[in-house]
């Protein structure tokens, strides 16, 4: 594909074959007082070359406001394209372009899962994050892996796209942790069922608005995650 090719799909601006183009694709936004980011990545993601896009805005009853904002736009592009459950990341970190791109690799490889991943070859990460943000990051890839063994470099990724017959596989109405340690069981569960798992590198963002939802509590939580994980596969 000749580099001006490449450039228009990754902006959104020609036409995919099928079944690329029309594949019945939902995009999860979970949302957590994200009111300025929401509108920006739900035209974004509408923008894109893929007719048969669909939104689901899961609020965790954000206190600015962003459960509201997610209503109007559902009324303003219709409920085809946008559903909202009022109960988390919509921060902009994840650019919606990648999105044809990672549907692309999942039908062509035949993949079950694939990840927008921060640490594979050609990835990058915002030159806004401290070399503190940086290491913490890189030691809890590396520490999970080690200890699950899963053989994916961004083990804590929250950008991918499943098949949803992976969904039913890993049985994620079952998935017990909160926070962001759900991304380690779910990868956790795939790797166990032998899914297939493509990881592609992505630029991973600072976010625009708002405050990260990293606290200490979510990081105990997710240090303690493979621990557990390894208690109940015994």
């Amino acid at each position: 594909m000749a580099v001006q090719e490449r450039q228009s799909l990754a902006e959104g601006t020609v036409d995919l074959p099928e079944p690329w183009r029309s594949a019945a694709v939902t995009v999860v936004l979970p949302t957590y007082n994200e009111a300025a980011n929401l509108p920006v990545i739900v035209a974004g993601l509408l923008a894109l070359p893929l007719t048969n896009v669909r939104i689901l805005v899961a609020d965790d009853n954000s206190p600015d406001g962003t459960g509201g904002i997610a209503d109007e736009l559902a009324e303003r592009y219709g409920a085809d394209k946008m559903t909202i459950v009022h109960q988390m990341d919509s921060d902009l970190s994840h650019a919606p372009k990648y999105l044809p791109q990672m549907l692309g690799t999942l039908l062509a490889s035949d993949a079950d899962v694939v990840i927008g991943s921060r640490y594979v070859a050609g990835a990058s990460l915002a030159t806004e994050w401290s070399w503190r943000r940086r290491a913490l990051s890189a030691f809890a890839n590396t520490y999970v892996r080690v200890l699950l063994r899963l053989g994916i470099r961004d083990v804590t990724a929250g950008f991918k796209i499943w098949r949803s017959a992976a969904l039913e596989t890993i049985d994620v109405a079952s998935i017990r942790s909160n926070g962001y340690s759900f991304q380690v069981e779910m990868n956790y569960r795939s790797v166990r069922h032998g899914l297939k798992i493509v990881e592609l590198p992505i630029h991973f963002a600072e976010r625009r608005d708002g405050e990260s939802k990293m606290n200490l509590r979510v990081q105990l939580e997710s240090a303690l995650m493979p621990f557990q994980l390894r208690r109940r596969a015994r």
